[in-house]
């Protein structure tokens, strides 16, 4: 029986896998079982794969991305400090944001450097498509969690539509109008944040 995995079945596999090898190699005396907690690896990850997505990385990248970053940890920081990476503040967490930061521009460097010809393209039609994508996305999102007055007004305001335009159109207020922008939005970013998690 074959098993298909997908980019993200195999990431949690392959971060574990190395994470694995690369604890083993510190010795076992080094570590305890509160040492390296789970929960905080999942944390670590799920926050390197909203930043890899919010750098519009291939998704295919992710894994290896998440697992450089923890191979980074392994070497700045103890595993026992890990938990204190994902504070506010401390020189843990600047070293979690230093890792990710580099893995993430290495990885943007090496995506622009391979794409050879394609640099010298017409890069216009790109912006175009990222931009349709990306409001086909929210697009779909709106009719989840917005209301019809909501997507309306958003609608109108992507096409360049100011407040009064939008108030005059629909007979609103133009304090309304902003109001039911504000509403939406917060609405969208509570939905791809809880999505990203």
């Amino acid at each position: 029986m074959s098993t298909t995995h997908t980019p993200q079945t195999k990431r949690p596999i392959m971060v574990a896998m190395v994470l694995g090898t690369a604890l083993s190699a510190l010795g076992a005396e080094s570590l305890s079982s509160a040492d390296v907690s789970h929960r905080w690896i999942n944390d670590i990850g799920r926050y390197c794969t909203t930043c890899w997505k919010n750098a519009r990385l291939p998704a295919d990248a992710w894994g290896d991305c998440t697992q450089e970053v923890f191979r980074r940890l392994l070497e700045r920081l103890p595993p026992s400090r890990w938990a204190m990476a994902l504070q506010v503040e401390g020189e843990e967490r600047r070293e979690f944001l230093r890792a990710v930061d580099a893995v993430k521009k290495r990885a943007q460097r090496a995506r622009r450097h391979g794409e050879g010809v394609e640099a010298a393209a017409d890069r216009r039609g790109d912006e175009h498509r990222v931009r349709a994508e990306d409001r086909e996305v929210v697009n779909h999102a709106a009719h989840v969690v917005l209301s019809e007055r909501q997507r309306r007004i958003l609608c109108l305001s992507f096409d360049g539509w100011t407040p009064q335009e939008i108030g005059e159109a629909l007979a609103l207020p133009v304090e309304r109008v902003s109001d039911e922008k504000y509403k939406a939005i917060r609405k969208l970013r509570c939905h791809f944040l809880n999505e990203a998690v």
